[in-house]
């Protein structure tokens, strides 16, 4: 099954057509998303999900319509973004973590394993009581991708997870991404030795599809029409 489907997609921010006419079928456990600033690559991924509504075309994520099949695809997609602020809600890390988990309805003790064995997972265990603004950037980052993936979502769409993190925090951010815990990684990045890691990517231009296919072609499309 694809990951994401889409013919004539379209849309718009205000008076401005963001994307235009996108025909993709993509369906690799990890894509990553490229492009300029401006070109489209953030609108399409939430697009995917389902944070943005099209102006016309068709789309599908996971085989759901994100706009007729919003709660059940809001059940499935988990969102990692580059400001971890904009994520971390609850005074501790534990007690944001457990946020996450409020949808699903689990007993006390389920809740309290999923949380702790999450927490383990991303090396914050030793931080479960620790005030969440304390952190560091790259302790909230991995935060944030521990809220996320404690859902065991079928889809995470990051956007710039990568951004404002050092080389070292960015590499830990990057590896818990990519592996292979049974979800699809759709990730917008810059970072195009990322981009490489994964297995499938798109070039945006212009609000276009300038290239698809594997990875190594994509960015190396991409380098090409760089080079000065």
């Amino acid at each position: 099954m694809s990951v994401i489907r889409c013919r004539g997609l379209s849309t718009r921010l205000g008076d401005r057509e963001v994307l235009h006419d996108v025909a993709l079928d993509l369906g690799a456990p990890t894509i990553a998303i490229i492009g300029d600033n401006g070109s489209g690559k953030s609108t399409f991924a939430r697009l995917a999900a389902g944070l943005v509504r099209r102006a016309s075309g068709d789309l599908e994520v996971l085989g759901l319509d994100p706009e007729k099949d919003a709660a059940a695809l809001r059940r499935r997609v988990a969102l990692v973004l580059s400001n971890p602020d904009a994520q971390i809600v609850m005074p501790t890390v534990a007690e944001d973590v457990a946020l996450s988990l409020r949808p699903l309805r689990l007993s006390r003790e389920e809740r309290a394993r999923r949380v702790a064995a999450s927490l383990e997972r991303f090396g914050l265990d030793a931080l479960a009581d620790r005030p969440a603004y304390d952190l560091s950037g790259g302790q909230k980052q991995l935060l944030a991708l521990c809220g996320a993936f404690v859902r065991a979502p079928d889809l995470v769409v990051a956007d710039e997870p990568t951004a404002f993190l050092d080389a070292r925090n960015a590499c830990a951010v990057a590896d818990h991404l990519l592996a292979d815990t049974g979800h699809v990684l759709v990730v917008v990045t810059h970072d195009l030795a990322l981009a490489r890691r994964c297995e499938e990517a798109v070039l945006f231009a212009d609000g276009r599809v300038a290239a698809s296919g594997t990875a190594d072609e994509v960015v190396d499309a991409y380098e090409r029409a760089l080079a000065c």
